[in-house]
Order: structure tokens, then C-alpha cells, then sequence
């Protein structure tokens, strides 16, 4: 089998298997249609575009990938009902700290990683703490009971800023000063790098 032909349909023999189990178990009855389906689709994509952002070799696309999985961790937010936090994944990680962290890669360092990346030679250990964590989050969700709810709970956005902007306004303000110094601080270091000392 030809290298590029396989470098085609893996990854689209990959995508089609994740689109057509929650597709699958729609069409079985043990989820609905709706939102269980999208929520299905969004998690999906979120573990997926997570697990290409530890392994891909190109850090450009690494910090892609994290956008991806930014994205459907906000779509997710929107199906539990918390559209002021979708806003703020969106804006905060998508919008502001993904596109600093791809400027940063992009003006410090060379495109490539390095031939031997440092989680290649941490993968046994690496390997040993995910089971582990996989066990204790299946025990703590089997253990837990999820009383169900009759209606699907919303966050009352007005009266959330109502709040934000009433109550905490000098907070907010104070934050949003830390992020403009952190900014120029930013700045003043990259110029003072490229020029030399001052």
C-alpha cells in the first residue's frame, strides 16, 4: 500500500469511526438524537484534537489542535446550559491565549520539534498515571449518585454581568490592568532581545 494513500485514509478511516459510534448508538436507542448526539460528537472531537496536540510533531498544528479542542470544549458548554462560559472559552482561550501562545511559538522558536520529543521517553510513566486516573474517575463516577433533573439548568447571563460589573467592577478592572502590563512587559522584553541589551 502506497505511504500517501495511507496517510489518507488513516486518518479518515479514524474520523469515520468516531462519527458513526455515538451515530450508531443513536440509532440503537441508548442515546437521543439531540443534544446527547452532539454532546457525543463535541467529546469526540475534544479527545481526539487533545490527543493530537501531545503527539503531533509540528507545534504550529499542535497549537491548532488546541484550538480545536478549545472549540468543543465551549460547544460543550453551550449544551449544559452555560452560554456565559462558552463566550469565555471562546474569547478568553480561543481568542487571546491560543493566538498568544501560536505568536509566541512562531516569533521564539524554529517550526520543528526536535527529533526526540521529552514525552517519548516519558510514555511508561506517562502510561502507568493515565490508567490510574482513568480507575479513580470510573470509581468516582460509578459511586456517585447523579439524582437526575427534571429540566436542563441555565446560567442567567444578565443577571450574571448584573453582578460582575456592579459588584466586582473594580476586580475586574484591577485584572484587566494586570493583563495590559503583562502585555507591555511582553513587548519591552521581545525589543530589548532583538536589539540587544539597551
Amino acid at each position: 500500500m502506497p505511504r500517501s494513500l495511507l496517510n489518507i485514509g488513516a486518518p479518515l478511516l479514524i474520523v469515520g469511526a468516531l462519527v458513526s459510534l455515538p451515530v450508531g448508538l443513536a440509532f440503537l436507542g441508548v442515546i437521543r438524537f439531540n443534544e446527547d448526539l452532539l454532546f457525543f460528537l463535541l467529546a469526540e472531537v475534544m479527545l481526539l484534537s487533545g490527543l493530537l496536540v501531545v503527539t503531533m510533531r509540528d507545534i504550529i498544528r499542535c497549537g491548532l489542535a488546541m484550538i480545536v479542542c478549545f472549540g468543543a470544549l465551549a460547544g460543550i458548554y453551550v449544551i449544559a446550559g452555560a452560554p456565559l462560559v462558552a463566550a469565555a472559552q471562546v474569547l478568553i482561550y480561543i481568542g487571546a491565549i491560543s493566538v498568544l501562545i501560536l505568536f509566541a511559538i512562531m516569533l521564539t522558536q524554529t517550526k520543528d520539534a526536535p527529533a526526540s520529543l521529552v514525552f517519548q521517553t516519558q510514555a511508561l510513566g506517562a502510561a502507568v498515571a493515565s490508567v490510574i486516573l482513568a480507575l479513580i474517575v470510573v470509581i468516582t463516577v460509578a459511586a456517585t449518585d447523579w439524582g437526575e433533573l427534571g429540566t436542563r439548568l441555565h446560567t442567567a447571563t444578565d443577571a450574571l454581568a448584573q453582578v460582575l460589573f456592579r459588584d466586582y467592577v473594580l476586580a475586574f478592572e484591577v485584572v484587566s490592568v494586570l493583563l495590559l502590563a503583562a502585555v507591555i512587559g511582553g513587548v519591552y522584553v521581545a525589543k530589548r532581545e532583538e536589539g540587544g541589551p539597551p
